[in-house]
């Protein structure tokens, strides 16, 4: 079985439905037979709304377009909804693991930008989220990697949820901020004892 270095080709087109989809990956696999190669193509293809919903699919054909095919409607099937901090970043950092890969996700700032590469900005631009540094410190799979991120946005939670999960309000998630701090640590001063002046002689 032969493959072909994997390349990203970052192909991104919108849909009949609306949704985008971006080609991260294709491989050609070449199966060896009585008379000759058969060859075939595997697809990696990440689909979205750009509105906080995106999938990932994989297909395989004998044909690029039919490969291509049907890795974007295993995409479409499988979309998950991501919650989004005021639509362009997320709530907070995550960490997403898959087999080899691992990736970090942290929320930025308006005006940062997309600061990832490869397969991580595909699955940004299609899912919406304007905002973001990601990093890859594990395998550079580019399918480890995709279902890694997924992993991450897996567990990405807003506040709203979590303080329903904890029967709280938001506000005493976050705690009250205007308070002034209190030093637990400090004792108070212990007073002199009675009949002695600050010189150590009684009167």
């Amino acid at each position: 079985m032969a493959r072909e270095p994997r390349e990203s080709r970052g192909r991104d087109r919108d849909t009949e439905d609306g949704l985008v989809d971006k080609l991260v990956t294709i491989n050609r696999v070449a199966k060896v037979v009585k008379g000759g190669r058969r060859f075939a193509f595997a697809a990696l293809v990440v689909a979205g709304d750009q509105k906080g919903r995106v999938g990932w699919g994989h297909g395989k054909a004998r044909e690029v377009p039919e490969a291509i095919r049907k890795a974007t409607e295993k995409a479409k099937r499988s979309m998950i909804r991501v919650p989004m901090k005021e639509g362009r970043t997320l709530h907070h950092d995550i960490i997403g693991r898959f087999g080899a890969g691992k990736v970090v996700l942290r929320s930025a700032t308006a005006g940062t930008g997309i600061i990832a590469g490869g397969a991580l900005r595909a699955v940004f631009e299609t899912l919406g989220i304007g905002d973001v540094v990601a990093k890859s410190l594990g395998s550079r799979n580019p399918h480890n990697i995709v279902k890694a991120t997924f992993d991450g946005l897996h567990r990405c939670a807003s506040p709203r949820s979590v303080a329903t999960r904890r029967g709280k309000k938001v506000a005493e998630i976050f705690g009250r901020r205007d308070a002034p701090p209190t030093d637990r640590g400090s004792a108070p001063a212990a007073a002199p004892p009675a009949g002695r002046t600050e010189g150590g002689a009684s009167g």
